[in-house]
């Protein structure tokens, strides 16, 4: 066996471990931009090939991670562009004939998943990124790195994603701005 097909199986083989070892931010990323398992299933698929294609430029002294994360997102962010279009060309459900959930949200624990993941739903593609990244608890200076923006940027984003999560869900339990929310 030549050295440039062990190199070349010895980088395989250091890449697959990587990302088995991370594969839950695929999981997570995947599962943030998109609801239906083959959507999930093919980003999913769509992002490790894209980390594949770019390991060559994976700089070790940072973590992988981090990189990971970085490459996941812009993997699906690009996704979610490429995919709006097709979205906007499909037939709505009929939910008067088919009725799928109830939307209602409860005022329990789960109530306030629901309601915290339809928030995040409603979200931009940047600022679900960062939605991701906080509640992961990555670090503000972890968050600027991945998305490529200054910490003070991802500072002010969540802060304000805070105020408008604070907001929305006064709305939904009847406070009004007068409770000082």
């Amino acid at each position: 066996m030549s050295l440039a097909i062990a190199t070349q199986t010895d980088t395989q083989n250091h890449f697959s471990e990587l990302v088995e070892k991370h594969r839950g931010i695929v999981n997570k990323v995947a599962g943030m931009y998109c609801w239906h398992p083959d959507d999930h299933d093919e980003l999913s698929q769509e992002i490790i090939a894209q980390l594949w294609r770019a390991f060559a430029s994976y700089d070790d002294r940072q973590l992988f991670s981090t990189w990971m994360y970085r490459v996941a997102l812009n993997v699906s962010i690009s996704w979610v562009r490429r995919n709006s279009i097709r979205q906007r060309h499909m037939v709505p459900f009929d939910e008067d004939v088919h009725p799928a959930v109830d939307t209602a949200i409860a005022p329990d624990e789960d109530g306030r998943m629901a309601f915290l993941q339809y928030f995040i739903d409603e979200l931009d593609p940047l600022n679900r990124a960062l939605m991701l990244l906080y509640l992961d608890e990555r670090s503000y200076r972890d968050i600027a790195e991945i998305l490529g923006i200054s910490e003070t940027n991802v500072a002010t984003r969540i802060n304000r994603l805070k105020q408008r999560v604070r907001k929305q869900s006064a709305e939904i339990n009847g406070e009004g701005e007068e409770n000082g929310t």
